[in-house]
């Protein structure tokens, strides 16, 4: 990235800031999954124990150890130490097939959460392990008493909790389920947006004929109405984009590449219970290519109000309109593959520890 990295600091001059690194990740054959996503995490933690067995934290806390004591403000860094120890915890990433960013940042980030309780177990006891799902994390009930989740930097930063609200349409009694998530993965349509991806995700549905819900009031399946609701807003929102769907005629999946909307300021207006909350958008990790079996993963982000374009080893510079490229397509076979997948905005409020903003 030599001739790259020159340039990246010509265009910013004196505007590079101050105590910065910008620096690529080398591809190790099909890593770019990897890179597209560690290029999005800005923290890190050292590691205070020298003595500490070696596992995905460590090696996380290496790498961005490594990069921010780098002399030089640019250049290229090999995650290699990383990458060995996410395909020995993780036989899916092991070979050489094109793998999905999605399912690589749920396991880091389920990973990580499963390390940081384990180090803060010797503390504090606690006893049932959380339950892991795809994208969030149940804790345990003992005697119909929830019990308090240990809160690690991944929850504070990424975690929110959904509301599953189901109302039967005989008695109208009304059950209502938390759950906790780290992301949230949209159906997507055609010329939309992201406000109108929300609005389908908490729409109201009905369940009726073989879909009814088993009603405690009533004692009996009755037909009712469920909706989904963000109780508690993430700082980080993470917002998957559904572009890879299984095509029942086809009898493979196939890449949406759908043109959807997703601005730089986001507000949560029909989601939430209270007031509007209000997101900017700082990272896109883009899928290009035309299928799901093969193609490329690229990420921008920005950083002290300049966006950045990471792919692989060349980091560059780049105008904030640039972000628009990723939308999508308005027609199914056009030229440009480069597709936005995975958003990350964060909450404007100042303290992400309340319920409404």
């Amino acid at each position: 990235m030599g001739a790259a990295g020159s340039k990246l600091e010509k265009a910013l001059g004196d505007q590079f800031p101050e105590g910065e690194r910008y620096f690529g990740l080398e591809n190790f054959g099909n890593t770019c999954y990897c890179n597209s996503v560690l290029q999005l995490l800005e923290y890190y933690e050292k590691v205070k124990n020298p003595d500490v067995e070696e596992n995905l934290l460590t090696c996380l806390a290496e790498l961005f150890t490594q990069i921010s004591t780098q002399k030089k403000k640019t250049g290229v860094i090999a995650p290699k130490r990383f990458v060995q120890r996410v395909k020995k915890e993780n036989e899916l990433f092991r070979g050489y097939m094109h793998q999905d960013a999605h399912e690589f940042l749920n396991f880091l980030l389920n990973e990580l959460v499963d390390i940081l309780e384990k180090e803060t177990k010797g503390t504090k006891e606690h006893s049932s392990p959380p339950e892991k799902i795809p994208n969030g994390i149940h804790m345990p009930q003992a005697n119909g008493v929830r019990k308090e989740p240990l809160v690690t930097w991944v929850h504070k930063n990424f975690q929110g909790i959904l509301t599953n609200e189901t109302k039967c349409l005989r008695c109208e009694t009304v059950t209502a389920r938390d759950e906790t998530f780290l992301d949230l993965s949209l159906d997507i349509e055609q010329n939309s947006s992201i406000t109108s991806c929300l609005k389908n995700f908490s729409s109201t549905e009905t369940l009726n004929a073989e879909d009814k819900f088993f009603c405690d009031k009533c004692c009996s399946l009755q037909e009712a109405q469920k909706r989904m609701k963000i109780k508690k807003q993430p700082h980080i929102l993470v917002i998957h984009l559904k572009r890879f769907k299984y095509m029942e005629q086809l009898g493979r999946y196939k890449k949406l590449s759908y043109r959807v909307v997703f601005p730089l300021e986001l507000k949560l207006t029909n989601t939430m219970e209270d007031a509007d909350c209000e997101y900017s958008l700082f990272a896109v990790v883009v899928h290009v290519g035309s299928g799901p079996n093969h193609g490329h993963y690229v990420s921008l982000v920005k950083s002290h109000n300049h966006w950045l374009f990471f792919d692989d080893e060349n980091v560059e510079m780049i105008d904030e309109s640039a972000v628009q490229t990723s939308f999508g397509s308005a027609q199914e076979y056009a030229s440009n593959t480069d597709h936005g997948y995975i958003l990350f905005y964060e909450s404007l409020a100042g303290n992400n520890n309340i319920t409404s903003c």
